[in-house]
């Protein structure tokens, strides 16, 4: 068992606590977060971007996504916590495993400041809650300090749009809704109403903020205290902002007058909507600011896509000289594919990673979010498959691409499945849909080659991505859970299916895409990412006409867009590398 687990559970035998709930997550509901907030990864060693960890007396089970059953299952081993595998069939929720496994009335805790309230909600109807306590933080001696940075702004030739003229909007909308006081949790939306970045979460350039709006001003709660007098000097806030202690906003909302508030119960934390409702109607239509968000602007679009010109040069480079040392036989592992390919994006002038780098060689690649290690770091050899996922925060934009790359000779079985990945990658990307056509079948495009020969994936095939924000943004959501999430004109997402055969290797393909209206009236995809494929991996005969005519366009585009920038020896590789396919199949 992990000692962190022991001290908790000694904890809990003074405090008389039947349980405790640790999400991975912070007081805004954040998928990516600060060191402070990882309690889940310091109790149990899982070190994924997505997990709960139960912890009861003489029980622990981590529940987490497809993305994540290998890697848990291997960072879990010897751990005392069971890996809960959450959608596989037969496998219980937290809420119903507690529901069958805990009898009524047994104290279960958690920090109501992270723990949404419909969890919330689901749990005191059968328990009694401690929700006020750090359990986790109680027992965690080394906890990193909540320490801010200091935001700074963005000019309207990057956002495209004014503070005060986004507010103004907002509160066009709030009218006509018939609601006056609106609560924004979400650092992503924050940090975009008021065109200000900041770097308090790794990889995504938030700083931590609470924002409460009326008809007239807006609260802007905030860590880094000195922004109040640096607004004041030079003036980067509307007028009507008034900016205050980040930490005051919990005993402000227990102070606000009657009326109706608009928030997402499903995003927001038991502590605050419990604070709200004893004097406060909430009201439950949706997250104005979030759609606001996905619809990216013509400005915001046209810097993306230069991001997207910068990432696909460095990608280019990074390619060229990993094939190089593969056929010169030098030794490169995982991690130096990671420090490489972080080089080249400085390079194009990116100043972040969107999110670590994945670069997982052979069977390491069939872990969906791989990170390597000094432990797991391995060596890559000139044949096979690597996989890597990875992305820049750039001064323009936000990137995110997946390429599965051919280090040397493939078996036929690596080829047909590399071939399926990108047939599927190519349907999408290829597709004209009427408004009104949700992620949830969009999805089933990027699936159909791969379930006609009994194969599939276990994550979704597409995610919204942010405008110098996060790497993961909704509404937008390709996937079988976005039988909602209608996709429109304007939203970038990502189109990424992929197929992770454990033990083997794993592959995915990933550009970013853009909705936009044809000439028909019709919606279609925009590809904005510019890298080749793996011509050596494809096998032509299971592709369409037409599919080959839209790999040989796109490779097209792509030495268009980039070989003006590139030198001779670099220029010479990616002309060969986009070749048309040809017309046999």
């Amino acid at each position: 068992m992990r000692e962190p687990l022991k001290f908790l559970r000694e904890k809990m035998e003074v405090l008389g606590i039947d349980g405790v709930i640790v999400p991975t997550t912070d007081f805004h509901g954040s998928e990516y977060v600060n060191d402070y907030f990882k309690c889940r990864e310091y109790l149990s060693g899982f070190t994924g971007s997505a997990g709960t960890l139960l912890v009861l007396k003489e029980d622990a089970r981590l529940w987490t996504d497809g993305r994540y059953f290998l890697q848990a299952a291997a960072q879990l081993k010897d751990s005392g916590i069971q890996l809960m595998k959450a959608g596989q069939p037969g496998v219980p929720t937290l809420i119903e495993y507690l529901f069958q496994n805990v009898e009524d009335g047994s104290k279960i805790c958690f920090d109501g400041r992270i723990v949404d309230y419909s969890m919330g909600e689901k749990l005191a109807s059968r328990y009694t809650l401690v929700h006020e306590a750090d359990l986790p933080g109680q027992v965690w001696k080394e906890r990193p300090p909540l320490v801010a940075t200091k935001p700074y702004a963005l000019s309207e030739s990057i956002t495209g749009e004014s503070s005060e003229d986004k507010l103004k909007r907002l509160r066009q909308c709030l009218k006509k809704k018939d609601v006056f006081h609106y609560l924004l949790t979400s650092l992503e939306d924050a940090a975009w109403l008021f065109n200000l970045r900041g770097d308090d979460v790794k990889h995504t350039p938030v700083f931590f903020a609470f924002v409460l709006i009326d008809g007239e001003k807006e609260r802007l709660y905030v860590l880094d205290e000195t922004l109040k007098e640096r607004n004041e000097q030079e003036h980067f806030l509307p007028d009507t902002t008034e900016v205050l202690p980040y930490f005051r906003f919990y005993e402000d909302i227990k102070n606000m007058p009657e009326g109706k508030i608009l928030l997402r119960k499903e995003e927001t934390s038991y502590t605050i909507v419990k604070s709200l409702a004893e004097r406060m109607t909430i009201v439950e239509w949706g997250n104005p600011v979030q759609w606001m968000k996905a619809l990216k602007n013509s400005v915001e679009i046209e810097n993306t896509k230069v991001a997207h010109k910068k990432d696909g040069l460095a990608m280019v480079e990074f390619l060229h000289w990993l094939k190089k040392a593969m056929k010169t036989k030098n030794e490169v592992t995982e991690l130096d594919v990671a420090r490489v390919l972080d080089d080249y994006r400085k390079k194009q002038g990116a100043y972040d990673l969107s999110f670590e780098t994945i670069a997982g060689y052979g069977s390491n690649g069939a872990i969906i979010h791989y990170c390597a290690t000094e432990e797991t770091n391995r060596n890559l050899e000139p044949d096979g498959f690597l996989l890597v996922d990875s992305g820049g925060q750039y001064r323009e934009g936000t990137t995110d691409i997946t390429r599965t790359i051919a280090l040397g000779p493939l078996t036929e079985e690596m080829k047909r499945h590399y071939t399926l990945v990108l047939k599927g990658h190519v349907d999408l990307a290829m597709a004209k849909f009427a408004e009104g056509t949700t992620g949830a079948e969009l999805d089933e495009l990027a699936r159909g080659p791969l379930k006609a020969h009994g194969l599939n994936y276990n994550h979704g095939t597409g995610h919204g991505v942010g405008h110098l924000l996060s790497v993961h943004e909704g509404p937008n959501t390709i996937s079988p859970r976005g039988v909602a999430s209608l996709i429109v004109p304007g939203m970038i997402t990502s189109n990424e299916p992929g197929l992770y055969l454990e033990g083997k290797y794993g592959i995915r393909l990933e550009n970013e895409i853009l909705c936009v209206e044809n000439s028909e009236g019709m919606l279609e995809f925009e590809t904005i990412t510019f890298c080749p494929w793996e011509k050596e991996a494809i096998l032509t005969e299971l592709l369409s006409e037409e599919e080959i005519q839209w790999i040989d366009s796109y490779h097209e585009t792509v030495y268009h867009k980039l070989e003006p920038f590139l030198d001779v020896e670099v220029k010479a590789w990616l002309k060969e590398a986009t070749m048309p396919l040809g017309d046999s199949k």
